[in-house]
């Protein structure tokens, strides 16, 4: 994710580089750097960043499935559309402040060398204006956007009712892009980038705004069964129509039961029969999860969209050895690849399978896991209780392991476990594993 949004970020300023290096024609040479040009500079520049990462987060919001497999999967397209966001709105403050920094130069070395603004008549002068005003309110919803955004304990319902201005926000700002964006750069590469981001970041507000985001993945069907097989925890059987393609075991789906909660992504549990069937174990998380067995009941509408992610089985003759490795409700996509394997044990990779839980005895999963594994001589299945101290470290890895420094290792759980295990890899020499991590966080 760093490396992609690196290397946006470079490609917008090397496109704003190569118009300030190659001035447009009549203009014989480079303006004077002064106070006034450096603002001038960083103005636009700070601009081009905020709207460059604004359209790419909007783009990335319609959930285009062609783009998993070079991602990693639609998990890491929300977590780039995320950062691209807040990374977005961060610039729009830099430029904000910069715009606001007039009245200090004017005070420390006068009005000598600023530079002359673009005319273009008084229709484009009046457009430019209006382009401005709607510019700055956009910048102070942003603002309070990011705020909610990053504030955890905001309630979902809301922030995601809320966060549906964010189209009518998007294109406020193309029209400020559009109007105020040097009339020069029409003429230079970057003004052909700038027009993209804003073709493409209104195509996808059009589709926000109009609800045709994901439409072709959408599925209805109807509750089968519902039951909590363990504290703060309800299992959903559903029973799709014939529009569902199926799923790989390890994806999920964007599951909604109330339409005004709206969508909520959740793993699948259960491997693909071909029946249309499809189970989710959800953990109480939150004020909407915690009641929800009590509001489901069988025989109720749900629609599904999906499926999505790229957290699939590994398989072809070129895989590599294997540790799995579960903590708490991370569990389930490993549930989907232990059934699909039932039917065919034999293909079965070589993996030490580590579930991590607090209570052994009480935890849901343990004897559903000992069953599965049982069938699947290959899979070694090892839980590590936390109530009896038992931890999984790096050490254990290297320790219980029959793997060497280049064995995959596919994690679903905490962030802390997943950071606590990769620094310890390193420090014992064996960084060179590869670690694949579903990042499921969306907002």
């Amino acid at each position: 994710m760093k490396r992609f949004l690196a290397a946006f970020i470079a490609l917008v300023t090397l496109a704003w580089g190569w118009n300030l290096l190659a001035p447009a024609a009549g203009v014989s040479a480079v303006a004077p750097v002064n106070a006034w040009a450096v603002r001038e500079h960083a103005l636009t520049l700070t601009g081009l960043w905020s709207f460059s990462l604004m359209s790419l987060a909007m783009v990335l919001a319609t959930r285009p499935a062609w783009l998993e497999r070079p991602f990693g999967g639609m998990d890491r397209i929300y977590r780039v559309h995320k950062w691209a966001g807040i990374l977005a709105i961060s610039f729009a403050a830099l430029h904000w402040l910069v715009e606001m920094s007039d009245d200090v130069i004017k005070a420390l070395v006068g009005r000598e060398g600023r530079l002359p603004k673009d005319h273009g008549g008084s229709v484009l002068e009046a457009m430019r204006d209006v382009a401005e005003e709607l510019g700055e309110f956009a910048i102070y919803a942003l603002l309070a956007m990011l705020v909610l955004t990053l504030w955890k304990r905001f309630p979902f319902k809301i922030w995601r009712y809320l966060h549906k201005i964010m189209p009518v926000l998007y294109l406020t700002l193309a029209f400020h892009a559009a109007f105020l964006a040097p009339l020069d750069y029409w003429g230079q590469p970057v003004g052909a980038l700038l027009a993209l981001l804003i073709a493409g970041g209104s195509v996808a507000s059009v589709q926000a705004l109009a609800g045709w985001i994901g439409q072709r993945r959408r599925v209805e069907g109807v509750v089968e069964s519902v039951r909590e097989p363990g504290a703060g925890l309800t299992e959903v059987t559903c029973r799709l129509n014939e529009g569902w393609r199926g799923h790989r075991a390890g994806q999920f789906a964007f599951v909604t039961f109330d339409k005004f909660e709206g969508a909520h992504p959740f793993t699948i549990a259960s491997a693909d029969r071909g029946d249309g069937r499809v189970r989710f174990e959800i953990k109480a998380l939150g004020d909407y999860t915690k009641g929800l067995a009590r509001r489901l009941q069988p025989g109720q509408p749900v629609r599904i969209e999906g499926p999505y992610g790229c957290f699939n089985l590994p398989s072809g003759p070129h895989r590599r050895d294997q540790v799995w490795i579960a903590g708490g409700i991370g569990v389930t996509p490993f549930l989907a690849w232990l059934e699909s394997l039932q039917a065919t044990p034999d293909k079965a990779p070589d993996v030490d399978f580590y579930y991590s839980v607090r209570q052994r005895e009480s935890d849901p999963f343990v004897a559903r896991l000992e069953a599965l594994c049982a069938t699947l001589p290959s899979v070694r299945l090892h839980i590590l209780c936390s109530e009896r101290k038992e931890r999984l470290s790096a050490e254990t890895l290297r320790e219980r392991g029959r793997h060497g420094k280049r064995a995959e290792i596919w994690f679903c759980g905490p962030q802390g476990l997943a950071d606590t295990l990769r620094a310890g890899l390193r420090s014992i020499g064996m960084g060179g594993m590869r670690f694949h991590q579903e990042a499921f966080e969306m907002r």
